[in-house]
């Protein structure tokens, strides 16, 4: 069983295109409480985690980052990252310094939605209507504060049996450097979509070697 975290404010929608050999179960966020961490987040969404079986994480985006932080509390038996990252280090520059001005926080949440065109182009979109969607529907407070959380995310420790799947293409986060990374050629930021097929793949083969 497979518990799924999807991206900032995004919700199961973008895993509907995906054919697993495993039950994909998605979690629903919770609204964010008054100055909570992300740490914090991660303990109170860990209550709605079935651990008497098995079970491993997928974290889409910022979902990647919720999956590790609930891999530090309980013990799954493997965590997938599509689109994500592991560490702070492995965040772009741009992104914690911009973390550590603390800019973000003096930009109101209703203007924190990105215009749809700069949308499409940053997460490399082809079905563009879905995305487009996803942003409209998206809470612009828990935006703001998913935002914030990743611009400031401290976590520097690697979890065991933690696997990467990542498309050459993504603008908004980089590539890993390590060798392990499962790659997607020529996929974007939203390839968990537009490239459904070679992202399940890959989470098949990875699921096979578990």
């Amino acid at each position: 069983m497979l518990y799924g975290f999807s991206g900032l404010g995004a919700d199961k929608r973008v895993f509907k295109y995906l054919n697993l050999d495993a039950e994909l179960i998605a979690v629903e966020w919770i609204q964010p409480l008054k100055d909570e961490s992300i740490e914090e987040y991660a303990k109170r969404l860990s209550e709605s985690i079935d651990q008497s079986s098995d079970y491993g994480f997928l974290g889409v985006s910022f979902g990647g980052l919720i999956a590790v932080e609930l891999s530090k509390i309980l013990d799954p038996k493997i965590t997938i990252l599509i689109s994500s990252v592991e560490t702070k280090n492995d965040l772009r520059y741009l992104y914690r310094k911009l973390g550590n001005s603390n800019l973000l926080k003096v930009v109101p949440s209703k203007i924190i939605k990105p215009p749809k065109a700069i949308a499409q182009f940053l997460f490399g979109a082809e079905n563009t209507a879905l995305l487009d969607q996803i942003i409209q529907d998206t809470d612009p407070i828990f935006l703001k504060w998913a935002l914030n959380q990743l611009l400031k995310w401290q976590n520097k420790s690697r979890h065991k049996n933690c696997y990467k799947i990542h498309g050459t293409n993504d603008k908004l986060i980089p590539l890993p450097k390590d060798d392990s990374t499962f790659k997607v050629e020529g996929g974007g930021h939203f390839m968990i979509v537009d490239r459904a097929d070679e992202v399940s793949a890959a989470i098949n083969k990875i699921l096979k070697m578990n």
